[in-house]
């Protein structure tokens, strides 16, 4: 299998990224919910926690659709999904002196790791969507804790939209590229 074949597999499992951003962005509203009304700390623990069950929530919703996220043993991608999705946890250490340090950058830090963490999807995918959704959440990150750091959850609740937006703009990808017949994998796989 080629790589853009590959590619075209991981769209059209993961329907160009929706279920998972979907996911995302209904834990980034509840920890903001919970920031905003609760305390920080419920707040943050609800993201963290909940932050390892995003995969798990992904591919029950896409079995729950009647999808299968199993990648094909052919798909030479299927290992770099597996890596991408250990970079946000390995990075998270991070946040702890963020937070000590000044509590209302925790959202803006998470923001900034969570933006480098999609980089990847731009090749894992093949879309480059996800290299504007990354740039959106390193500049938000950056320029919310430059800016609007007087509060606590303004970082939370511009993910969980962000994050919404562009679940709806990889459906919509996956969609039109389904009526082009363009969307389903080829059966002609090319070796590596």
């Amino acid at each position: 299998m080629d790589i853009r074949d590959a590619q075209l597999e991981v769209r059209t499992r993961y329907v160009g990224g929706f279920f998972g951003q979907l996911v995302s962005s209904v834990l980034w509203l509840a920890s903001a919910c919970l920031g905003t009304w609760s305390t920080p700390r419920v707040a943050i623990t609800t993201l963290v926690l909940g932050g390892f069950l995003i995969f798990p929530g992904t591919v029950l919703l896409i079995r729950v659709v009647g999808g299968s996220a199993r990648l094909s043993a052919q798909n030479s991608l299927r290992f770099l999904g597996m890596q991408v999705a250990f970079v946000l946890p390995c990075s998270m250490p991070l946040l702890l002196p963020v937070g000590r340090y000044h509590l209302n950058w925790f959202y803006p830090a998470t923001m900034i790791l969570l933006g480098a963490h999609y980089l990847p999807f731009v090749f894992l995918y093949g879309m480059r969507m996800f290299g504007v959704l990354a740039a959106a959440l390193l500049s938000g990150g950056i320029l919310i804790a430059m800016f609007w750091s007087a509060s606590f959850t303004p970082g939370a609740w511009y993910t969980a939209a962000v994050l919404l937006l562009f679940a709806v703009i990889g459906r919509s990808v996956i969609r039109s590229g389904a009526r082009e017949g363009t969307a389903r994998p080829s059966p002609a796989a090319h070796a590596v």
